[in-house]
Formats: C-alpha cells, structure tokens, sequence
C-alpha cells in the first residue's frame, strides 16, 4: 500500500497531537491490570506499598520524559508540511 497525501497528513496531525498531550501531562497512572501487564513485560517486582495501604490496587504511574512530546510534535510538523508538498492521489 502506498502513503498518499492523506495518510500523510493524518499521521502527521496525530503525532503532533500526541507530542502536545504529553507536553500537557506529567504522569500516567496505570489500572491494576495495565500495571500488572507492564511488570510482566519489563520483568519488574510489584510495587512496594506501605502496610496501610495493603488492601489498595496496584498502580503504576508512568512519567514520560519531557523530550518525547517535543520529538513527537516535531516529526508531526514535518510530516504535515511534507504532506502539503505531495502531490494528490496518484
């Protein structure tokens, strides 16, 4: 399948979209299920909680770090500026 103007541009938007919300945020925090799936994968050992809170869920915050949403949004900008210069379907 070929890229055409509009899968381009779509891309592009998106990933600039995507590079502004994480400019936005500072953390994500994962359901019980997302935190168990993520120590799976990466091999870690359940987060340590206090004894007080040992009836509380499992959550793991995720905090991207501050470049990534700027590399996000400037490959979208490219992407969307080259999708400006393309030419149409063909």
């Amino acid at each position: 399948m070929r890229l055409v103007r509009q899968h381009v541009l779509l891309v592009g938007l998106l990933l600039f979209l995507v590079g502004v919300q994480f400019r936005l945020v500072e953390s994500f925090t994962l359901n019980e299920r997302s935190s168990r799936f993520v120590a799976a994968q990466l091999g870690d050992t359940a987060p340590r909680q206090p004894a007080v809170w040992q009836g509380m869920p499992l959550r793991k915050v995720v905090e991207p770090p501050r470049w990534l949403g700027l590399a996000l949004m400037s490959v979208g900008a490219v992407l969307t500026a080259k999708s400006l210069s393309m030419r149409g379907h063909a």
